[in-house]
């Protein structure tokens, strides 16, 4: 970022008492000019219904709490949540203490209703950010956006156009059901301790009308797409969609699955699940 951070340490073993965890995968935020951008592009508003999972030490939670009349925080940390229970009251933050791959996402969701949805944010770490994309897919009737910080590279997966290195499953995927976008990239010195890895936010808006009527009947085709990538679908996808009943039409079969688009993946889904439902 272009902003002046002369001043300010971002590199230490401890923060604020509490000694990051390898087992959660903690990396807290440290860089007030890199917080003061995520909250610009969250824009939270009173009256929005904001969940934050993970919020650690709360370095998101204290801007979002000067902007919301309250918050829903998701923590898995005993010790951050004993803190965060210190810290502010319950009329101004609900805390759900649990893993978010483990907990029901139904009610944690489920005090949140309103036709636009609730609002998701977090910090995610590295290791459950993937599973927990997919598992949110679940509840996404209930939200109206997500802004996750997560590692650049799954930024990059997500966001991916078709004919790249970084187009695959989890594209297909996500872009089934939201409207996505890469915001902001942020380096490893904004968080501390600092990662390996770069890390970026990703902006996920829920789309009105998905683009398929079945996440599993999707995820089918795209294993079967995907599993074998280097390949050209007239040997992997397309026998695999004939045996089912189902013409892969007019695409050209030297194609690489990289190449389709997420329609026509969604096409497909549409079709095996038609095909499943007469069977």
């Amino acid at each position: 970022m272009s902003a002046d951070r002369r001043g300010f340490s971002v590199s230490r073993p401890m923060v604020a008492g509490h000694v990051a965890r390898k087992r959660f995968g903690q990396h807290f935020l440290a860089d007030r000019y890199v917080l003061d951008a995520i909250i610009r592009a969250i824009d939270p508003r009173p009256g929005q219904s904001v969940i934050e999972i993970g919020p650690g030490l709360g370095a998101l939670t204290v801007p979002l709490l000067e902007r919301l009349d309250h918050l829903h925080v998701l923590e898995i940390d005993r010790d951050l949540c004993a803190r965060l229970r210190r810290r502010w009251s319950p009329e101004r933050l609900t805390l759900t203490e649990g893993d978010a791959l483990r907990v029901d996402l139904s009610a944690v969701f489920g005090g949140h209703p309103g036709a636009h949805g609730a609002r998701v944010v977090g910090n995610l770490p590295y290791n459950i950010s993937t599973p927990l994309l997919v598992r949110l897919i679940d509840v996404r009737d209930r939200i109206s956006d997500q802004h996750f910080l997560l590692q650049k590279e799954v930024v990059d997966r997500v966001v991916a156009q078709p004919g790249t290195a970084d187009y695959g499953r989890l594209t297909v995927l996500m872009q089934a059901f939201y409207q996505v976008e890469s915001v902001l990239d942020v380096p490893p010195e904004a968080f501390d301790p600092p990662p390996r890895v770069q890390s970026a936010l990703l902006r996920m808006k829920v789309l009105d009308q998905a683009r398929v009527a079945s996440r599993d009947a999707l995820e089918q085709v795209l294993s079967s797409a995907f599993a074998q990538r280097r390949k050209m679908l007239r040997s992997t996808l397309f026998p695999w969609l004939e045996a089912r009943g189902i013409e892969p039409g007019d695409i050209d079969g030297r194609l690489r699955p990289e190449d389709l688009d997420v329609r026509t993946y969604c096409a497909w889904a549409d079709a095996l699940r038609s095909i499943n439902s007469i069977l």
